[in-house]
């Protein structure tokens, strides 16, 4: 309920927020009609519009994005002919083409039915449809937090109610706002008789806010042009709400707590590993081979922070239980192209010092056929071939020993080793636990593909060079680009040295996934923090005490690791050399 509560004041605080003036237009042409037949239906189709269009996004499927950009233009289109009608309504009627009469239609039908007093609410409800498919609220910490759990936990009943309560809370502001315009629109219209000058005022505007929404500027330029930021009203309401926000937003998954003594079911049977485009230290297995051992599958790819972070733990207990019929077998599934090569898995294998057979699954062949979805996965199956139970992201590391050990008694063997202490592991760099209290920043893609919060103005430019320029200020969670850039749908590739990459973080450690020039050739960097060069006691693992690094291999590189304080802060990193090609953000 108070997630519900808090997603209908985010969305109230829109009216704050410059991305609502596009559709202002749209709303306000309607604010001298009765409320209940024009205004709103109009806001109810705008927020419906939002809800529906937002759930299914969390689906992430390429067709949902394309019909909804299909959809964007077609809205576009029929909102160029409604301005049309406010400005020259017998003109858009008589004389222009017969698709450009809709939109002198939905004017000219609401009018009429007003005036007969019954109706219009099916135009008005059109029109608020075609709103909705052009509205792009500025994403604010709570919307950010609503379709952060959407894109985890898929579209589903729960995510499509803090939609729409988003979407009810910003057409109940729009809807005071339309109800105070509505009252000085008549008042003009009669003591001045200006009815027909305000008309074509809201013509106009409707006008230039279908060439702003063409142009990109909604979800570009107008996120800089405020005067009123609402992300620290938003963020406050966060976090006056124990509980509000999710406590680790991980790159890939975070594991939930469970019982360490549950029963132990039977969730399935161990897939055939035979669909692995290849194997490292190891030649290929099959399940047969595997009958009578004790099987900890991990699913894995080496530039995800989670994967690295538990990884020392699944070593631990290879080493700890390989004597006793534990096998290990970590399944290589890529996310990035450049993690398909073998060559750099390999070199992976033998930095992170991975000693037991991996497959590589290039094409996801094993992946399905144990319907995962996550990075970090773990799946531990008994001596008979049958899955007893699984891990979903890093963490809960006792209770996943304890079910080896769990297995490994059943399968007759005795002697066991102590279990390990994970508190007294003894981590470096990157497989440091993150500090899960000051985690406040998201995994953030930089491709266009899947790219949030960019905040450069005009927007990202697709596969496409492009001079961006860094806004003088960021939200949390923020970024932007400085230089020439091109945008693919997996990365950023700087095409001409000095570029900058800047994000508004909170957390006490950042890495970026970053990949040398295409011919692989290294590129020089140096990391600044709130405009000043880094603090080499916050210095990560790959920057020297200088600030400086190099990037020299397709991986994840750990920038900063702050020892004291963690607040938000400014990160900016400046390429020296043009080519470096850069991936997402991952926060610890």
């Amino acid at each position: 309920m108070l997630l519900l509560l808090l997603a209908y004041l985010g969305g109230a605080l829109t009216l704050l927020s410059p991305c609502i003036l596009p559709v202002l237009p749209f709303v306000f042409a309607r604010a001298d009609r009765p409320f209940l037949r024009s205004t709103l239906p109009l806001l109810l189709g705008m927020a419906l519009t939002f809800t529906v269009v937002a759930s299914l996004a969390a689906v992430g499927s390429q067709w949902v994005a394309q019909a909804n950009q299909v959809g964007r233009w077609i809205a576009l289109l029929l909102m160029a002919l409604f301005a049309v009608a406010l400005l020259w309504p017998r003109l858009a009627d008589h004389l222009l083409a017969p698709f450009q009469r809709v939109g002198a239609r939905l004017s000219a039908r609401a009018d009429a039915a007003d005036a007969a007093g019954h109706g219009g609410a099916w135009t008005s409800l059109l029109i608020g449809i075609a709103t909705g498919l052009l509205w792009a609220p500025c994403a604010g910490p709570i919307l950010g937090l609503v379709l952060t759990g959407a894109a985890l936990h898929g579209a589903s009943v729960g995510t499509s109610a803090l939609l729409l309560a988003y979407a009810l809370g910003a057409i109940t502001a729009l809807a005071l706002a339309v109800w105070v315009g509505g009252r000085v629109f008549r008042a003009l219209q009669a003591r001045l008789g200006l009815g027909d000058v305000l008309r074509k005022v809201l013509g106009v505007a409707a006008l230039l806010a279908v060439v702003a929404i063409g142009l990109g500027w909604d979800t570009g330029l107008l996120t800089r042009l405020s005067t009123v930021s609402t992300a620290r009203i938003e963020q406050g309401l966060l976090d006056a709400v124990p509980g509000a926000q999710p406590a680790a937003p991980p790159m890939m998954m975070t594991g939930a707590n469970a019982a360490a003594d549950a029963p132990l079911p039977v969730e399935g049977t161990l897939p055939a590993l035979d669909g692995a485009t290849g194997w490292l230290n190891s030649p290929p297995l099959a399940t047969q081979q595997l009958r009578g051992k004790v099987v900890l599958v991990d699913f894995w790819t080496y530039s995800c922070i989670n994967c690295l972070r538990a990884m020392p733990f699944v070593h631990e207990w290879e080493r700890r239980y390989r004597d006793h019929g534990l096998v290990v077998i970590g399944v290589h599934t890529p996310e990035f192209a450049f993690e398909r090569d073998p060559r750099n898995v390999m070199k992976a294998v033998q930095q992170l010092k991975v000693e037991y057979p991996v497959a590589l699954d290039n094409q996801y062949t094993i992946w399905r056929a144990f319907n995962n979805r996550y990075w970090p996965a773990q799946y531990f199956v008994d001596a008979q071939g049958n899955i007893r139970g699984h891990q979903f992201g890093e963490g809960n590391y006792a209770r996943s020993e304890q079910m080896i050990r769990r297995l490994l008694t059943e399968a007759g063997q005795t002697n066991l080793p102590p279990p390990a202490d994970p508190a007294a592991a003894e981590l470096k760099g990157v497989a440091v636990q993150a500090d899960m209290g000051n985690l406040r920043s998201p995994e953030t893609y930089l491709g266009h593909a899947r790219a949030e919060q960019f905040a450069s103005p005009g927007g990202q430019r697709s596969d496409a060079a492009f001079d961006y320029a860094l806004p003088t200020t960021l939200a949390l969670n923020q970024w932007g680009l400085s230089g020439r850039w091109t945008v693919t749908d997996e990365a950023a590739q700087l095409q001409q040295a000095g570029g900058r990459i800047a994000f508004q973080f909170h957390a006490r450690d950042l890495h970026l996934v970053l990949a040398p020039t295409q011919e692989g050739k290294p590129v020089r960097f140096r990391v600044l923090l709130d405009g000043k060069p880094l603090p080499a006691v916050d210095a990560g693992s790959d920057v020297g005490a200088d600030g400086s690094g190099v990037v020299d291999e397709h991986r994840l590189y750990q920038l900063i690791r702050q020892r004291g304080t963690v607040g938000p802060h400014r990160f900016e990193i400046e390429f020296l050399d043009a080519g470096v090609q850069a991936y997402a953000f991952t926060f610890g």
